[in-house]
Parts: C-alpha cells; sequence; structure tokens
C-alpha cells in the first residue's frame, strides 16, 4: 500500500506553483546568508592561516614553518573554493534550465526559484 506517491514530474510541477508563495523576505534573507557565506569564511580561513604562519615563524622551527605553509595553503584554496562557489552554482542553475529548455528569467520555472534564492528578489 503506497502512502506517498511522489512522482517528479508533479514534484516540480507543485514547486512551480509553491515558488510564488514564498514571501520575497526569505529569498532575500537566503540570499543574504549566502553573500555572508561567500565573503567572511574566505576572510576568516586566510586570517587563521596567517595567524598559524605567524606562530610558527615566531617559533623558529623549520619544520613548524613548512607545516604552517602547506596548512596556508590548504586553507587559502578552501577559501578560493568557498568564494566561488556561488559563481558556479548560478553557472550550474543557469545551465540546467538552458538544457529542460527553459529560461531563467522565466517567472513560472522551477530555475527562475532557485535563482531567487541565490541572488534575492530585485
Amino acid at each position: 500500500m503506497e502512502i506517498f506517491n511522489l512522482d517528479l514530474i508533479n514534484v516540480l510541477a507543485s514547486a512551480d506553483s509553491a515558488c510564488g508563495q514564498i514571501p520575497d523576505g526569505i529569498f532575500n534573507l537566503t540570499s543574504l546568508v549566502i553573500m555572508a557565506i561567500q565573503v567572511i569564511v574566505p576572510i576568516l580561513l586566510i586570517i587563521w592561516g596567517m595567524i598559524d604562519f605567524v606562530k610558527a615563524v615566531i617559533g623558529g622551527d623549520e619544520n613548524k614553518i613548512k607545516d604552517a605553509q602547506k596548512v596556508f595553503i590548504r586553507r587559502l584554496i578552501a577559501a578560493v573554493i568557498v568564494f566561488l562557489m556561488v559563481t558556479i552554482v548560478k553557472l550550474l542553475v543557469n545551465l540546467v534550465g538552458q538544457i529542460g529548455g527553459e529560461d531563467v528569467e522565466n517567472t513560472d520555472s522551477i530555475w527562475n526559484c532557485v535563482d531567487q534564492f541565490i541572488n534575492g528578489v530585485g
């Protein structure tokens, strides 16, 4: 006995109509959180890496300095990835929307709903 019959097409169709029922404040809040993550996390990663690096340099041990360099480079790479994550997601949303034959600017599209979560309602 199936209580829930979730068909992907029905889920996407209902998401199109449900997107219009979400208040603009939710879209803008989500966009603000994404922007904060995109800016604050890379800055914190770089600051923590610099602190570790300065501690190792002050300590004067070459092995600690090399270890701190490796950690700093990893954190720098992670910061770049976090910063570019939103751009990559935007690109994927646009590509998937175009492959599906839908335009992101189409107000009835599920991809428009995702775009509003990322960019906010302007």
